[in-house]
């Protein structure tokens, strides 16, 4: 019987840390697109990407997504790696901005954060109905599969209406957001909820998670027993263990393809990864 394969996301930067909360977090795009050859090379299918402006404040600008993807594509020809591209990178920009770099690069994948929330006790992160559906009817023109962005059991529930108003169209695929400020905390038991909801309002549907912080380790070590994906990198933790520094987002990657093999199941490659997901490349 062949392994079951299991996909691993390297969310390599975010739109908080900074090079003070850890030096080895990449800003520029000259780093990104080193970082993610990185990844790709220890066995992530897919990057996660965000940018920074000169500041390194997260940012919308297409010019920098498009500066990044194509350095990735043209210094690293062999590079195959899937990339989503955030929709999410700056709570203050534009709805119009926010889908700019979607419709000029056409990505394989973007996110779709499915509901609205308070953002790390400082902010609202804005995802209104009418974001949703348009950001909809872009992935759908530009063949764009979105990732649904879950932070708690209402997105999935949103993200079951949308499918049934035509929005979105199942299968879909889900990043269950774990331990996320004003998100569901993360831990084993929120994760079999919330995968728990997911089976039960959007069937049939493909799953990843992460966990921030502390359940870090218990989320990745819960979804591979559980079936799920992963999702590991600097986005998400700039400690790769109590006191220690990530040295690189490849160092997460690594650690999850470890875990991954030694449970039995077979590190994803990207091509691999579009069968399983259903992406157009």
């Amino acid at each position: 019987m062949a392994k079951k394969k299991t996909i691993i996301t390297a969310a390599v930067t975010g739109a908080w840390p900074k090079k003070e909360n850890n030096p080895n977090v990449p800003l520029t795009p000259e780093e990104i697109a080193d970082d993610v050859y990185e990844c790709w090379k220890a066995g992530a299918a897919i990057a996660h990407l965000h940018m920074r402006d000169d500041e390194g404040n997260g940012t919308m600008d297409h010019n920098k997504f498009r500066q990044t993807v194509e350095l990735i594509h043209s210094k690293y020809p062999d590079c195959d790696i899937i990339l989503n591209l955030t929709t999410s990178g700056d709570i203050y920009a534009t709805d119009e901005t926010r889908m700019q770099h979607v419709k000029e690069l056409k990505p394989e994948m973007a996110s779709y954060d499915c509901g609205s929330m308070n953002w790390l006790n400082f902010g609202l992160f804005l995802n209104s109905p009418k974001f949703l559906e348009e950001c909809g009817k872009v992935f759908d023109e530009c063949g764009t599969k979105p990732e649904i962005e879950a932070f708690d059991p209402g997105m999935i529930g949103n993200a079951a209406y949308y499918v049934k108003k035509g929005v979105l169209h199942a299968p879909l695929h889900f990043q269950l957001c774990m331990g996320c400020a004003n998100g569901i905390p993360g831990s084993l038991k929120n994760l079999l909820f919330m995968k728990e909801q997911m089976d039960a309002l959007c069937p049939g549907s493909t799953w990843s998670a992460f966990g921030v912080g502390h359940s870090a380790m218990e989320v990745l070590y819960a979804t591979i027993a559980l079936g799920g994906n992963v999702r590991v990198g600097m986005e998400d933790n700039v400690m790769y263990g109590k006191g220690e520094l990530a040295k690189s987002n490849a160092q997460f990657v690594e650690r999850a393809a470890r875990i991954i093999k030694e449970f039995g199941n077979d590190v994803a490659t990207p091509d691999e990864a579009r069968e399983i997901l259903g992406l157009k490349k």
